[in-house]
């Protein structure tokens, strides 16, 4: 038998190890990879682009604020004011609600995002940084407090519990019917 091609003669010598077609992950031989992993790298969430039609893609607030006219002022059957009053009433309620909306979002929106901003970077801090750390170690503190546990129940409990169940297994119980 030959060595395959490339390859060193068996006389005590290793073969080199065969290339990856796509290099190596942190050198990539051809273009392709080295643009996929650019792009990647080059992408950052910070960075993405803003749906300015529907801004609420995960649908958030669809039971809370979707609150048009008819959800707030009915009149009902044979309860009616003048068309024109009820038409102007819309109006002024769509046209105010809508203004004041962006009128209160001009200037709360952004010191609002700074706040809600801090306060998620501060509830992430302690989630990764406290509060996962506090319950893996819990966790591992308690598996040792579990076995010790387990092996009293199994020395002290078991056999009682056997003796138990011995006496009370002699126990016959028979139903008659007398007429």
């Amino acid at each position: 038998l030959s060595p395959p091609a490339g390859c060193p003669s068996p006389q005590g010598f290793l073969y080199t190890a065969p290339v990856r077609e796509q290099g190596n992950i942190y050198k990539p031989n051809n273009k392709m990879m080295a643009d996929e992993l650019s792009e990647k790298a080059v992408h950052d969430v910070h960075t993405k682009e803003i749906d300015l039609v529907n801004r609420d893609p995960k649908h958030l607030n669809d039971d809370v604020v979707k609150i048009d006219f008819e959800d707030v002022i009915a009149e009902p059957e044979g309860t009616h004011s003048f068309d024109g009053i009820w038409k102007a009433s819309f109006t002024t309620f769509t046209v105010t609600k809508y203004w004041f909306y962006r009128l209160l979002s001009a200037i709360f929106g952004i010191p609002m995002a700074l706040i809600w901003g801090i306060y998620f970077a501060i509830l992430s801090f302690l989630h990764i940084w406290a509060v996962v750390p506090c319950i893996r170690s819990y966790l591992i503190e308690i598996q040792c407090i579990s076995r010790v546990y387990s092996i009293c129940i199994h020395t002290f409990c078991d056999p009682l519990f056997e003796a138990i169940g011995k006496m009370f297994s002699s126990i016959r119980a028979t139903v008659r019917k007398e007429i």
